[in-house]
């Protein structure tokens, strides 16, 4: 059966569908020794794919890893402006195409999912399906509830305003408060822009959860494969959303 190239790049593995798409448009994927086109689509029974002239397995076991990302650390490949930063993936000394779901910025830290499950990847990173997130953030000063309440409400970032999130106060030190935050949304330095605007700027903030997957007892730096019970856990959301992205098709179709 056919399949758009970019989705078979993602199932093996090359990222997400964005970023195979990316390949695609640079000339590095070929399909029976032929530049690919984007949108071609491919029998991976038949067609033979390669990236970079290396040949695509379109059948694997992915794999699924959680890292605690330090501070001063990329969790996305570098830029030409970050060449001497180290990145998330060179602490996972595991073989293969390896990305990160849900990224952070330098200076925070916390849960960064590696995988190469394209698929999923799509699933949890796509802004419609508003997978929680949940961070201990801590934030100059004291903030008042009444502040807190505008947080939680949503403010207007970029012209427009931010989904309810859910913030609790979890310790007041004289200088500064931890806070715990769970959002249903994901818009760069979300938070940070945030805090700042309600006159708390961040000091420090960790992300200890993706959907169901928790950071639990890592150490900054620390990584390890998830155990079978999360995995069952990310592959239910992967059945569901899909199941739900066929029928919602369905019906586009129908009417």
């Amino acid at each position: 059966m056919e399949e758009r190239l970019q989705k078979l790049l993602a199932h093996a593995g090359y990222g997400s569908r964005r970023a195979c798409e990316e390949l695609i448009r640079e000339g590095r994927v070929t399909v029976n020794g032929q530049v690919a086109q984007l949108g071609q689509k491919v029998d991976p029974q038949r067609d033979r794919v390669a990236v970079d002239g290396k040949p695509v397995r379109t059948e694997q076991t992915y794999t699924y890893v959680i890292v605690y990302k330090p501070r001063g650390v990329l969790s996305d490949e570098r830029s030409n402006g970050s060449k001497n930063v180290a990145t998330v993936r060179e602490i996972v000394p595991i073989p293969g195409h390896l990305y990160p779901v849900g990224r952070l910025d330098l200076r925070s830290e916390g849960l960064v999912l590696l995988t190469d499950d394209g698929d999923l990847a799509n699933l949890l990173t796509h802004p419609r399906y508003q997978h929680t997130k949940e961070y201990r953030v801590c934030v100059v000063g004291r903030p008042e509830e009444e502040t807190l309440d505008k947080w939680r409400r949503g403010v207007f970032l970029d012209g427009r305003r931010t989904a309810p999130a859910e913030v609790t106060i979890l310790h007041r030190e004289p200088s500064q408060t931890w806070l715990r935050v769970v959002l249903h949304e994901g818009r760069k330095r979300q938070i940070r822009r945030i805090a700042a605007m309600l006159g708390h700027p961040v000091k420090r903030l960790i992300r200890v959860r993706i959907g169901p997957i928790q950071l639990g007892n890592l150490k900054p730096g620390e990584w390890r494969l998830l155990h079978a019970g999360e995995i069952a856990q990310l592959l239910e959301i992967k059945k569901q959303l899909k199941s739900h992205n066929e029928r919602k098709k369905h019906r586009l179709h129908r009417d």
